[in-house]
């Protein structure tokens, strides 16, 4: 049986990401980590007689989070603009996951049609030595713009 090796596997920090919000684009430099989930929306298909309850994908939900340094400014501008303006405005983020020592090779993600649904204003924290702050969103669709690649070897 063949297996993955130690030195393909990915380092959870190497990559980067970046946020689009009305034409202008920002690294994501306070980063810690970023999340997007696919939910398969479901509904029960019941048929008399039978004892199984069958489930049928009926769509999908894109939601995510992401945690980053307090003072990465992006998120409150968004939410000024909305504030300001009534129009929330045009988000996408793009995240390439790429570790230089593993021969995978890079994966870049685009996701699209970000909406920004919690977004915190302001804090302050006596027990934190580096404050942090949890955004969450949901998104219309993603798009894969580059895959990995199967590893040079294996054990």
């Amino acid at each position: 049986m063949s297996y993955l090796l130690a030195q393909d596997s990915l380092r959870g920090a190497a990559g980067k990401a970046f946020m689009t919000s009305s034409g202008e684009n920002t690294e994501l430099f306070g980063l810690k980590k970023f999340e997007l989930y696919a939910e398969v929306q479901t509904a029960e298909f019941k048929v008399v007689g039978a004892l199984v309850d069958q489930t049928k994908p009926k769509g999908l939900k894109y939601t995510g989070n992401a945690t980053v340094y307090y003072g990465t400014p992006a998120f409150r501008k968004v939410l000024e603009e909305y504030k300001r303006t009534g129009r929330f405005p045009e988000i996408s983020f793009q995240i390439e996951n790429g570790d230089p020592g593993s021969t995978v090779g890079k994966q870049i993600t685009a996701v699209y049609g970000v909406v920004l649904t919690k977004i915190p204003i302001a804090m302050l924290d006596d027990s934190a030595d580096s404050l942090q702050e949890e955004i969450s969103f949901t998104a219309t669709d993603y798009e894969t713009l580059q895959h990995f690649v199967a590893p040079s070897k294996l054990g």
